[in-house]
């Protein structure tokens, strides 16, 4: 987008962007005239690395996210059938830094506090590689609704998305997390150019409302994060508010926490993200925090990016080895309907070769597989893991999720699609095939999963979601 009508900054903002960047104050204002660069996140649990230039047709370039990539502001990466399959998140570059500089890995359990719509979540996923526990969660079911659709899309097994306050989740989860990811709602100074309705909402009393809510979500944060686990805090926005002085204040009542170095940030196996295109703190808070603190600013005059904040939050303590701290477990395993899971033990045999492994859960009539045995008890929880499918007239049948978590090779019959008849597929389209090609199949688009189609008479009767066909 380019045309960005810059009279319309509110006063007090420039004022203080101005005081803060002094020489480079011309350079910000000027950021404000560049035009926006779309980019994505390839999703490593439906691409391996070495096809990532095949699916994105450029270099890397977003610096601080190993899988980010800009594309062209002519291309529509949106409305291509790989982004329905999952293979990619469409994703403002600087949001891909909060996920970098996590330091997650496999096995761990992580919690995502204010997760919708998804692209934190989704990336963290993939750095679990399908080990561990995720717990997505959204406070507005809205948001919390299009939050489990992405989780959904993106292939992802090992999450449980809830819809509650964070304090009903501290309740449930005291110092369960090895991980707490709270991208924190705020004033969203840093997307104005983005979203320029953000700037009739700018004021000092909507700022410092922003930050009375943050601190509330950060404190109850820490009460979840087991003692050696890691909080990482983010925003768009520039307020010190909302940011540096938000962690000093965060430090300051939490003698237990410290800021993480730079230098102790794990890289991904697949490499490190570059951080040097990433500033630290404003220089005023370097005394607050210590030599080389892992605070982070993405300011839009020196990187392609919009405004981003993010600081990595260390728990004093060891953590507890498996098994020696107390979990939310279940005391007992859920009861299945037994003709519901003999159907789904039927379908399994008949058409996977690589079977999902989980604790089996009932959810309304779909039976899903958790990624742990956790006692949700009266959680509003929106998914509970993968959902598997639904008894139906006696027969087991497959759900959209299980198709999208599916490699193609874990499946016994399996159609690949041109990009012309996978866009067909989507809106609904029904397909031909062999006329020996009988029951349910997975369909593919460049050898990665997209949606189940059932085979008969050399016709595939069309099962991909009616609404979320277009």
């Amino acid at each position: 987008m380019t045309g960005f009508d810059k009279s319309t900054l509110p006063e007090g903002f420039l004022l203080r962007m101005n005081e803060f960047l002094s020489a480079e104050y011309d350079a910000f204002l000027s950021s404000y005239d560049k035009p926006q660069r779309g980019a994505l996140r390839v999703n490593r649990l439906k691409v391996t690395p070495d096809r990532l230039p095949e699916l994105t047709g450029d270099g890397r370039s977003v610096p601080w996210s190993i899988d980010g990539y800009y594309y062209g502001e002519d291309e529509r990466p949106g409305k291509s059938p790989l982004h329905e399959a999952g293979s990619y998140y469409i994703q403002e570059a600087s949001a891909m830094l909060v996920a970098a500089v996590s330091g997650a890995s496999p096995g761990e359990r992580i919690l995502d506090l204010c997760a919708a719509p998804g692209g934190k979540s989704t990336a963290l996923a993939a750095m679990l590689c399908g080990s561990g526990l995720l717990i997505s969660n959204e406070i507005m079911p809205a948001r919390a609704k299009v939050l489990s659709q992405n989780i959904e899309r993106m292939g992802i097994a090992n999450a449980i998305v809830t819809s509650e306050p964070p304090a009903v989740l501290a309740e449930r989860f005291p110092e369960f997390f090895d991980r707490v990811i709270v991208d924190a709602p705020c004033s969203g100074e840093g997307m104005f150019r983005k979203e320029p309705d953000a700037i009739s909402c700018w004021s000092p009393d909507n700022i410092a409302l922003c930050a009375g809510r943050q601190q509330e979500i950060l404190d109850t944060a820490v009460r979840m994060l087991r003692p050696g686990g890691t909080l990482v805090y983010s925003t768009c926005t520039f307020a010190p508010e909302e940011d540096e002085e938000q962690v000093k204040d965060l430090l300051a009542r939490h003698r237990e926490l410290e800021i993480a170095r730079r230098g102790d940030i794990a890289a991904a196996p697949e490499g490190a993200a570059d951080l040097s295109a990433v500033s630290g703190p404003l220089a005023s808070y370097n005394d607050s925090f210590g030599p080389d603190p892992a605070v982070f600013r993405i300011w839009p005059h020196l990187a392609d990016g919009e405004g981003h904040f993010a600081a990595v939050i260390r728990k004093s303590g060891v953590r507890p080895a498996s098994g020696e701290d107390s979990y939310p477990f279940l005391r007992k395993a859920p009861k299945i309907p037994a003709p519901m899971l003999a159907a789904w033990k039927a379908f399994a045999e008949d058409n996977l070769s690589a079977i999902p492994q989980g604790t089996f859960t009932a959810f309304g009539d779909n039976l899903y597989l958790s990624p742990a045995a956790i006692d949700l008890g009266a959680l509003r929880c929106l998914r509970p893991g993968l959902q598997l499918g639904a008894l139906q007239k006696d027969r087991f049948v497959p759900s959209h999720a299980l198709a999208l978590a599916m490699r193609p090779s874990g499946v016994r019959r399996r159609i690949e699609l041109s990009e012309d008849d996978a866009s067909a597929y989507i809106a609904g389209t029904e397909l031909v095939c062999a006329p020996d090609l009988k029951g349910w199949c997975l369909a593919s688009v460049r050898g990665i999963s997209l949606g189940w189609a059932k085979a008969s008479g050399g016709r595939l009767k069309n099962h991909y979601p009616k609404g979320l066909r277009r």
